[in-house]
């Protein structure tokens, strides 16, 4: 028996999963020409074709049945935009990402209020028309960002470690995945956001896309910490690499604040050295402050005496060399209860197995926010020494 789906809404879905219509079709079963014969109503697929398809495409079986497409709305402000280009549709792995960690904000914000946690200070302390040098000092502080910590840190992913972990001691949830949920087929593009801050004065959060470099996960953070300071939650698309990018307002402010909390203007002068040469200079503080080399050039030549040509084609190479690298991976290595801590942040894993333990949650409920079985609950809090 057909069933009579609207071709327009199949091919609108079939765009919006980023899938090829070879893609859909092979895992169909069917050749792409039946695949198009039906995006263009010549044609209509079974049932049980239509009910593949729609599991395929991830979207409600109802949906092919509408009359037209249904109005998306996104549920984060996106302040991706690059001058007057169009912003390309949230990817349906991007949008379903957003939505589970909405909703997991939803109950840690629930859970803090249910414990009279009162309000935070510093989120929305200041304004985009703030000094982001005077922004920079506040996060700084309360963050304990400072020559202490560059010193103790070994390694870039041992830099981002310490201040993920002083994030969260100061109260914002730090969530950092590469992939939607525990689904290691649906992995998380680049290309698409590396970033993006819930300011909640109760229970603010960043979430660090993992597949990018450990470098550019360190400046994200900065970056979406920078929106926490002045209240601005939204998607970002922090772009190291492109100095002549016509950023958003907002865009630019937090990425000139996160270039200051990560390399201070005063402490780069202290450090740089006029006698030797520019690519000695940057290969030896790029471990000092533990930024790529883009940010620190950016620094250089924005805030030094130095040879701006030279500037330039360091930068040039640079560039190209970082659109090279591999992505930077998930934290953990491949240990399963760091991962999953990773992915749902500290704060959050605490606070739903705490709340399952004391009996104000139960286990079903605790197993589908971290996203594990219930038998490795307790597992769970032991290997993390959650109780």
């Amino acid at each position: 028996m057909e069933a009579l789906i609207t071709p327009e809404v199949l091919r609108w879905a079939r765009e919006r999963s980023k899938l090829t219509s070879e893609d859909v079709a092979g895992r169909l079963g069917v050749k792409p020409d039946r695949l198009d014969a039906w995006e263009s109503g010549e044609a209509k697929p079974t049932f049980k074709q239509a009910q593949t398809l729609a599991n395929v495409l991830r979207i409600p079986f109802g949906y092919l049945f509408l009359q037209s497409p249904p109005a998306e709305e996104f549920a984060l402000p996106d302040l991706r935009t690059v001058g007057n280009a169009e912003l390309r549709r949230p990817s349906v792995d991007f949008n379903d990402l957003v939505n589970d960690i909405i909703r997991k904000h939803e109950w840690y914000r629930d859970y803090r209020q249910q414990e009279g946690a009162e309000p935070l200070g510093f989120v929305g302390a200041y304004t985009i028309r703030s000094d982001p040098n005077e922004v920079a000092s506040s996060i700084a502080e309360v963050l304990k960002i400072d020559e202490a910590m560059r010193a103790e840190a070994s390694s870039w992913e041992d830099f981002l470690r310490l201040f993920i972990r002083q994030a969260e001691v100061a109260g914002i949830m730090v969530m950092r995945s590469g992939i939607v949920g525990n689904n290691t087929h649906r992995t998380l593009s680049v290309d698409e956001f590396r970033g993006f801050a819930i300011a909640d004065k109760v229970a603010p959060l960043v979430f660090i896309n993992g597949r990018d470099a450990k470098a550019a996960q360190i400046f994200t953070l900065a970056h979406e910490v920078a929106h926490l300071w002045i209240g601005a939650t939204g998607i970002s698309n922090v772009e190291l690499a492109q100095s002549q990018r016509q950023e958003a307002r907002t865009e630019r402010f937090c990425n000139a604040v996160a270039a200051e909390v990560l390399v201070p203007a005063e402490s780069l002068r202290r450090h740089w050295n006029y006698n030797v040469s520019i690519e000695a200079n940057i290969g030896h503080l790029v471990r000092r402050y533990r930024v790529s080399s883009l940010v620190l050039l950016r620094r250089a030549s924005e805030l030094l005496d130095v040879d701006q040509r030279e500037i330039d084609e360091m930068y040039r190479r640079e560039f190209a060399r970082f659109r090279q690298r591999d992505s930077g991976g998930e934290e953990g290595g491949g240990d399963f209860y760091v991962t999953l801590r990773s992915r749902n942040g500290w704060l959050f894993t605490r606070a739903v197995i705490n709340a399952t333990f004391e009996g104000h949650t139960l286990y079903r409920d605790a197993a589908r926010l971290l996203g594990v079985k219930v038998p490795l609950l307790r597992a769970v809090a032991d290997k993390l020494e959650l109780r």
